[in-house]
């Protein structure tokens, strides 16, 4: 970490006005990915701008105001959304009664950051983190994007011409583009794409005429509070046994980024304030997101490409652009003017997105130097594609519990295949932290 550039840490030496400006920087870097969740999963938007000042906020309060860091939409949950969307269809539920149940698994994910950080905080995060290794974690992200990618097809068939021009602009200002244009393709490309489909009269905007300019962020109904008025338990469990296995890639991803952060920033933050400071604050920001309806939270990397950028590493920074998201989300004018984009443009960028996730774990395992010519490691990974794609194909695996109906997903069938094997097959010879590189492999967020 001695190469860093020095680092401007008293942003008060650079005035309110620029202060002012490089939060709304902050607030434009996560905005594209972080309303691309709800966007795709049908979560309320304005809950998830809400949310994702608030969840920041917490995180800054446990990490004793250090980390300059801010919580966006996790896309490594979309995989759980849409099983239990799928499940609840099954029941004969649609999509927005279903969404709920799912917040109440992503909620039991958030506390599993919990249980982990006091694990870590006891015994360490050497032997904790001995059961999770790259070869669990790197085949489950792979699996993740790759269950998802036939709906990210699905939607670019509503209008091809559209999602091409999307995947072309995402493409070349990630490939081309320089300074905030190469951190912030996603929205770029979201944008660029629904302004050539407005010309062509493709977007609907009536909603967006109707809705009012100011409203509260999140409905009741849309609460996982709400599903307790009525509650079907075998969803219940169902969404839960779905969605908690997806924790173990979203563990790796909250590592990776904070091994990001501490590489640019020039201090290490997994041991000051430590790695169970940062799980805890960004789980307690998950299971909170997750009560009122809003996606679950992960530190985003497009942050720390401008921290890198801008070489202004004050968290009061971050801290403001979590209040603009905040502000942000009592317009329900802004919520139906998202919700107008057309469904080839979220295809579109899916489809890029859903790719890079699965590349991420390709990268993951790469970058730890997995031997794969060992039968153990070869073996706990061709189980786990199978068992998560091959699962996710037929539905799963249904059983019952009483007169409860449980689902048990490819996704969370893999996830419990690799950490059983991992933890029963001899020559586990994985230690965290040898190798930082690998560490910071599991970004999800850093496209």
């Amino acid at each position: 970490m001695s190469n860093v550039q020095p680092a401007i840490y008293d942003a008060r030496t650079l005035g309110s006005g620029k202060m002012l400006t490089l939060g709304l920087q902050h607030m434009f870097a996560m905005f594209g990915a972080t309303i691309l969740v709800p966007v795709i999963t049908g979560l309320s938007m304005s809950a998830t701008l809400l949310f994702a000042g608030l969840g920041t906020l917490l995180f800054h309060f446990c990490t004793k105001m250090r980390v300059p860091a801010f919580l966006g939409s996790s896309f490594a949950f979309l995989g759980g959304y849409a099983a239990v969307v799928s499940m609840g269809a099954e029941k004969g539920l649609d999509a927005a009664t279903s969404l709920p149940y799912a917040c109440i698994g992503v909620f039991c994910a958030g506390f599993f950051y919990f249980l982990l950080a006091g694990l870590i905080a006891a015994f360490g995060v050497k032997k904790v983190m001995r059961f999770f290794p790259p070869i669990v974690t790197g085949p489950i992200i792979i699996a993740i994007g790759l269950t998802l990618s036939g709906s990210a097809i699905q939607n670019c068939t509503q209008n091809w011409w559209i999602a091409l021009l999307a995947i072309l602009i995402i493409i070349v200002c990630n490939i081309w583009g320089k300074g905030m244009i190469k951190i912030i393709p996603i929205l770029l490309g979201v944008l660029g794409s629904y302004i050539v489909a407005a010309c062509f009269g493709l977007c609907d905007f009536s909603a967006v005429k109707d809705a009012a300019w100011v409203g509260l962020p999140f409905q009741w109904k849309n609460t996982a509070f709400h599903v307790f008025s009525n509650p079907d338990w075998g969803l219940v469990v169902a969404a839960i046994i779905a969605i908690l296995p997806i924790s173990l890639a979203t563990t790796m991803e909250h590592i990776g980024d904070m091994c990001a952060i501490s590489s640019t920033v020039g201090k290490n933050f997994l041991e000051d304030p430590g790695l169970h400071r940062t799980l805890l604050g960004d789980g307690l920001a998950t299971s909170l997101a997750a009560l009122f309806g809003a996606p679950a939270n992960t530190t985003y990397g497009e942050n720390t490409g401008v921290l890198a950028l801008s070489r202004v590493y004050d968290p009061r920074v971050i801290r403001l652009a979590a209040f603009y998201a905040i502000i942000l989300s009592f317009s329900p004018k802004f919520d139906a003017l998202v919700n107008s984009i057309p469904a080839a443009i979220v295809g579109g960028v899916s489809f890029i997105l859903y790719g890079m996730i699965s590349a991420v774990g390709v990268r993951n395992i790469v970058e730890n130097k997995v031997d794969l010519t060992k039968s153990r490691n070869l073996i706990i990974a061709a189980v786990m594609f199978v068992s998560g794609l091959g699962f996710s194909a037929v539905g799963g695996i249904t059983f019952m519990v009483g007169d409860a109906a449980i689902t048990l997903t490819g996704l969370a069938i893999a996830a419990l295949a690799g950490v059983i094997l991992n933890a029963v097959l001899p020559g586990n010879d994985y230690e965290f932290g040898s190798n930082p590189e690998g560490d910071k492999s599991a970004d999800m967020g850093s496209y």
